[in-house]
């Protein structure tokens, strides 16, 4: 199989705004059967690329040894004659219909002559008659092309007197190997740094990993559904993706064994156990917690600071934890202070109100009246 990009597009048509996106148009070819196939959408990115590899393969009904490709930079990272490196997803893509990936050299269009010629028929054929249609998304200009490309692989070939759709059916069909069981999902590769918290950022959400590794450079694999993530080529962790971003996501294995003692313990809960104990105490805990980067980083305080009630009356933390508030001193370390030096039975001082100086720029409360 053979694919590339032809040249023209096609104007697609955004009805709410009025905005004009041009769709590429994707082709794929057989070698032996030139059976063709085509389809629109809106870039060459990665993803767009995959998709067109992956419907051509559907649309043929199996898999050929190998797919000559152009040397796209999405897919393509070094495009080496003897040694091309593939962009990590598109190889993933490649052990998945377990077929060979052959780009072509830089401006060598012999390389890949058979799709140069699919592209020029599928201008000619199906893009010049589509010209003055107007398409409102993309749904609508694939199904336009589809039909016309039905009428294109049923076209008996002038030199052949045979059509794309019979000699594929006579001579090629039976070469190819069956479809996976199922179809690839994309994914992408990234890179990243295990945090100090065990942690990686992917996405704006964090998910935990083993945490030996913190510190670690490790590989993302991302797909609409999950998150895996790879050290040395072996897979350490792997998560379900959150739809939403932001938020920690966290295995408690992952966790040190100091940590895994608060794993099933939540923001929530703390509060409710410092409530039981006063108003000041319970507020102290949610500050605590809220005014950290990841809630998780205040717990060890906070059961500290509740823990402090079967060492001291509870009057005697309560009156301790407001101090702190008026102190603004949101630790555990202070509440303890506080409870040893016993100032938690003296009334916090009032800051002393300072007079307001006399100047010609300030008018005075009677000014106001």
């Amino acid at each position: 199989m053979q694919t590339d990009y032809a040249g023209p597009t096609v104007e697609v048509i955004d009805p709410q705004t009025g905005e004009i996106r041009q769709a590429q148009i994707f082709v794929a070819v057989l070698g032996a059967s030139s059976l063709t196939f085509a389809m629109g959408s809106f870039g060459q990115r990665l993803p767009d690329w995959i998709e067109g590899q992956t419907r051509a393969l559907s649309y043929f009904g199996g898999v050929p040894k190998a797919i000559v490709c152009d040397n796209l930079k999405a897919g393509v990272v070094k495009a080496l004659w003897f040694e091309p490196t593939l962009n990590p997803t598109f190889a993933a893509m490649a052990e998945h219909y377990d077929t060979t990936i052959l780009p072509t050299r830089s401006r060598k269009p012999r390389d890949k002559g058979k799709v140069e010629g699919a592209v020029l028929i599928v201008e000619r054929w199906i893009l010049a008659r589509l010209r003055h249609r107007r398409f409102f998304n993309l749904t609508d200009l694939n199904t336009a092309i589809a039909g016309l490309l039905e009428e294109l692989n049923h076209r008996p070939m002038r030199h052949i007197g045979k059509s794309r759709r019979q000699l594929f059916e006579e001579i090629e069909r039976a070469a190819l190997t069956p479809l996976p069981g199922g179809p690839f999902e994309y994914a992408e590769w990234k890179t990243a740094k295990v945090h100090p918290d065990y942690h990686v950022e992917v996405d704006k959400t964090f998910y935990s990993v083993p945490h030996r590794l913190i510190g670690r450079r490790v590989d993302v694999r991302l797909t609409y559904r999950a998150v895996e993530i790879f050290q040395d080529h072996t897979r350490v962790a792997s998560h379900v993706r959150r739809s939403q971003r932001g938020g920690h996501v966290t295995v408690n294995e992952h966790m040190p064994k100091a940590h895994q003692r608060y794993a099933n313990m939540t923001p929530a809960s703390l509060i409710k156990m410092a409530a039981r104990i006063g108003v000041n105490t319970a507020t102290l805990v949610e500050r605590m917690m809220r005014e950290r980067p990841h809630p998780e980083q205040g717990y060890r305080s906070a059961m500290g600071i509740i823990a402090l009630a079967r060492r001291y009356e509870r009057d005697r933390l309560e009156a301790a934890c407001e101090r702190a508030l008026v102190i603004n001193a949101i630790s555990y370390s202070s509440v303890s202070a506080i409870l040893k030096s016993g100032l938690d039975r003296a009334s916090p001082a009032a800051a002393p109100v300072k007079a307001t100086p006399s100047h010609a720029n300030i008018r005075g409360g009677g000014y106001y009246q």
